[in-house]
């Protein structure tokens, strides 16, 4: 058995590594346990965002992901027959993983079978929540922490990241039919989908990026604080991903939101640049005094007592 767990384990790893993803090197940060935990998760989130991205007809992949759907909750329950389906159950159990989490994956990546018609930013938020946070809160739990405030901070952090992936992607995503950004704020900036068509940015497209980045920068500085909540190997990995994703944000923010004439990219100067806002990174303190003994402790909304000191080259 152990040695079907190890090659379970093993297979994911393959997996993670073929997908080149700026995270992986934040996983060798990690024990070996925590490692191959993370590897599973991200191998899952792989293989499902795969079955959206197919060219199989939208209710072919919609059929396809009810079916994975069902096979997730088999496996959570003991029922497998995939090395994926194996290491995924292994790191629920061993890390206390939410089942919901994982669903709420699943669930994310059916969202994006239709083109994308968010009318507000809470809608454009619920489905960050399905397509990052939920990997995020799951992270977490692979990460370790006490406090129930982190999951907050791990929403939050969630919505960042995606965000700053739409606004990377905007161009690209623009050219298939795919805006994600919500309508209510396009109108507000006198902006319109085809805009994002043209490799020159308007006036009115320009002030709607650097409205955009504004937020999500505000979203980072609310989020940094959760690497004072997880356990330290842990907390080195977030930072690292944390700082890499910010750091991508400033790239874009120095080109003044310019992401139609061209995609943002790290390279190597930029992951350089991750690397060394990771070690000045100085997360932000919670006030730990602020609950109330008669309020739940769900119901209280995270105290910050200062601002991040995060700095990073090139902002």
């Amino acid at each position: 058995m152990t040695n079907d767990l190890d090659e379970a384990y093993r297979y994911c790893e393959r997996i993670s590594q073929r997908s080149a993803s700026s995270f992986l090197w934040s996983f060798r940060l990690l024990p070996r346990d925590q490692r191959r935990a993370m590897c599973a998760l991200y191998a899952f989130s792989r293989l499902t965002d795969d079955l959206a991205d197919s060219n199989e007809p939208a209710d072919a992949r919609r059929a396809q992901l009810a079916e994975w759907r069902a096979e997730l909750e088999c496996a959570l329950r003991g029922d497998y027959c995939s090395p994926l389906w194996r290491a995924l159950h292994d790191a629920t159990v061993r890390f206390s993983i939410p089942d919901k989490y994982l669903f709420a994956i699943v669930d994310g990546v059916a969202m994006d079978l239709m083109p994308p018609n968010y009318q507000t930013s809470e809608e454009l938020r619920d489905y960050c929540y399905h397509v990052a946070s939920a990997v995020g809160l799951a992270c977490i739990h692979i990460f370790g922490f006490e406090d129930e405030r982190a999951e907050t901070l791990a929403e939050t952090c969630g919505v960042a990241f995606q965000m700053t992936n739409i606004l990377r992607d905007l161009s690209e995503d623009a050219e298939q039919g795919r805006i994600y950004l919500p309508r209510q704020e396009l109108l507000r900036f006198d902006c319109h989908p085809e805009d994002f068509h043209s490799e020159t940015m308007s006036e009115q497209v320009r002030n709607l990026l650097r409205f955009q980045i504004a937020f999500v920068e505000r979203l980072y500085d609310e989020a940094a604080p959760l690497a004072t909540l997880l356990h330290p190997h842990g907390r080195r990995a977030f930072i690292l991903m944390f700082s890499t994703y910010r750091t991508l944000l400033e790239e874009i923010k120095r080109g003044d939101g310019d992401v139609l004439s061209r995609r943002i990219r790290l390279g190597y100067r930029g992951k350089l640049k991750a690397i060394a806002a990771a070690l000045r990174f100085r997360p932000t303190k919670i006030d730990t005094t602020s609950r109330r003994p008669d309020v739940p402790p769900h119901m209280h909304s995270t105290k910050i007592q200062s601002r991040s000191t995060i700095r990073q080259s090139g902002s």
